[in-house]
């Protein structure tokens, strides 16, 4: 991955530079059918209007924009950053396509998301002379991206560059900070992005995987790059990616609850009550790394010695996130993303009923964590982390479908029902 921005073109202005670019259009304006636009854990989903979800009531303003789901959020990235997704591919031409009300659209997406470290991850795949947005819409775009969008996003992911965008981004690098234009990877292969994200849980489209099998397939068999790493044998003291019975079945004690759930919490319990932003911010990637050894390595972890909140955090979302089965379990998936149909005279026995039903570790460790994260809620006036943040943080690591994709469809109503285990948590559990 590259992150170069240092060519110049000569003193013609941007305008008439990029007019003399040309898109290849051959067999992307065939503009084949993708697959479906759901993946296949979201075929029951309500189609009741929420901000998270791109199904939206037919005479909603934004309607016509997220049918085409040109945006998605697929949870988090390795780094416990939250990730936002854009293909190009579902761009229909132009004049069928408000770009103003899209760009609103992205700006209502990202709100939810920017007060967190996020990832930015574009499929440029698909972007034709048809349906690629005017020179001064995208002008406008960036300068729209005041520094409230620009502080925490950490890294831009540009999947299959062309020359077109890499030009494009040379032109725009008047305009582009330079603190910004550092944050710019391009990603030649989907195999590369498994550094950033697991692309399991990413819906990219058939149409961007079918590019990249061309792309490897027209290389020389010495040059093929790498594919996706295998999954590694488990160790025998593993704990990340472990199903939670067998955890307990391993604990000297019985207890239902993971000792990395323990540790985290205990720790954070001490310690980050009254950290502003925290779960927000991402940890650094090695250090992460080397605490899920110690611990798939039957070793011992003390958060205490590292000194380190935000560390601690990231290890508890990605031991959510690694579980094999989502602590909500995927046998109530339907019924949580379809909880919004409930009266609300009858959502806490309903959510009640739903908890009571989880395998006993399950429960048991759903409550340790509700129970601490009613204690960060409490202390929101100092760490500004409301039970609506903590939804939009901990709602996709507690549940997902058996495809392990998440998109808008199903975590608007995930996180809504986090929100609304959260606010109702002492009678949910009593």
């Amino acid at each position: 991955m590259s992150s170069e921005l240092l060519v110049d073109l000569g003193d013609e202005p941007a305008t008439a530079q990029l007019g003399q670019l040309k898109l290849a259009t051959i067999e992307d304006q065939q503009w084949p059918p993708d697959e479906s636009t759901l993946s296949k854990s979201e075929t029951d989903i309500s189609q009741q209007f929420n901000a998270g979800s791109p199904h939206l009531p037919w005479d909603h303003p934004f309607y016509d924009i997220a049918r085409h789901q040109i945006i998605e959020v697929a949870g988090d990235d390795n780094f416990g950053r939250k990730v936002i997704v854009f293909n190009a591919c579902r761009m229909p031409p132009q004049h069928q396509l408000d770009h103003h009300k899209l760009l609103m659209y992205l700006k209502g997406t990202l709100d939810q998301y920017v007060e967190s470290d996020y990832t930015l991850i574009y499929f440029h795949h698909g972007l034709t002379s048809e349906n690629k947005p005017s020179l001064g819409w995208l002008r406008d775009a960036y300068r729209e991206f005041d520094r409230k969008y620009k502080k925490n996003i950490k890294a831009l992911y540009i999947v299959h560059p062309t020359m077109f965008i890499k030009t494009l981004l040379i032109l725009f690098k008047p305009i582009i900070s330079f603190k910004f234009g550092r944050k710019i990877n391009y990603v030649s292969y989907l195999s590369e992005l498994e550094d950033v994200v697991k692309c399991e849980q990413l819906v990219i489209p058939a149409r961007v995987k079918e590019y990249d099998n061309k792309l490897r397939a027209s290389l020389k068999p010495t040059s093929q790059p790498p594919m996706s790493p295998p999954r590694s044998p488990p160790l025998p003291d593993q704990v990340f990616g472990v199903p939670l019975h067998l955890l307990r079945q391993r604990s000297p004690d019985g207890d239902p609850v993971p000792v990395v759930m323990r540790d985290t919490i205990s720790f954070l319990s001490e310690q980050g009550l009254e950290i502003e932003g925290i779960f927000r911010r991402s940890a650094n990637v090695t250090l992460v790394k080397d605490v899920q050894l110690r611990y798939n390595s039957g070793g011992t972890v003390d958060f205490r010695e590292m000194e380190d909140v935000h560390l601690a955090a990231v290890i508890l979302k990605t031991f959510l996130r690694e579980l094999p089965e989502p602590l909500l379990t995927f046998q109530l998936y339907n019924d949580i993303v379809n909880f919004a149909s409930v009266s609300s005279d009858n959502q806490v026995m309903a959510m009640k009923t739903l908890v009571e039903s989880l395998p006993e570790e399950n429960y048991a460790s759903l409550r340790y964590l509700i129970t601490f994260l009613a204690q960060v809620s409490a202390n929101s006036e100092v760490n500004k982390m409301t039970n609506s943040n903590l939804a939009v943080v901990f709602g996709p690591n507690l549940l997902w479908g058996r495809d392990n994709a998440m998109s808008l469809s199903a975590i608007g109503p995930i996180n809504n029902f986090t929100r609304t285990l959260l606010d109702q948590q002492h009678l949910v559990f009593t």
